[in-house]
């Protein structure tokens, strides 16, 4: 009698928590989809692909540094300098971008804690590996928002 109420217990408590661990995956796939979300529209449509200003502006968070390293010394380009870059260069250039021109993603991790996350990102164009990017984001009350980046040039 004990082992069957053992193997009930046991039965139950794997149950239980296959569905626990279901509804944890279910909302860890809903970020990380709202998170590819962001990263699409507003940094390789947008900033990449010329997209709109709203939409940049939307995903990125005010507070934002592009972090590099030029000389063995740590660079900042904040997303306002960036976004006047951005108009200039539109403005110049003001015919649609020609599909081969795009700049292609792919998503190697997104790795989500709480209201932090971070995507490690590949980034493509003419199918030529350009830049391994890392965007950290952290999440607010209107939705994720990328906060900074460093980035490897190939």
């Amino acid at each position: 009698m004990k082992k069957k109420a053992l193997l009930t217990s046991l039965i139950l408590l794997l149950t239980i928590s296959m569905f626990a661990q279901r509804g944890r995956d279910q909302s860890w796939n809903k970020e990380q989809q709202a998170i590819k979300n962001v990263i699409q529209t507003a940094y390789i449509d947008g900033l990449h692909n010329n997209g709109s200003i709203q939409e940049i502006m939307a995903g990125f968070h005010p507070g934002f540094n592009l972090l590099g390293v030029n000389e063995n010394k740590l660079t900042k380009y904040p997303i306002y300098s960036w976004v006047q870059d951005f108009k200039i260069r539109k403005e110049r250039n003001s015919r649609p971008m020609r599909e081969e021109a795009k700049m292609v993603c792919e998503y190697e991790t997104i790795d989500v804690t709480g209201n932090a996350a971070q995507a490690k990102i590949e980034l493509y164009k003419d199918q030529r590996l350009i830049f391994t990017d890392y965007l950290q984001l952290y999440k607010f009350d209107e939705g994720w928002r990328i906060v900074s980046k460093i980035y490897y040039r190939h």
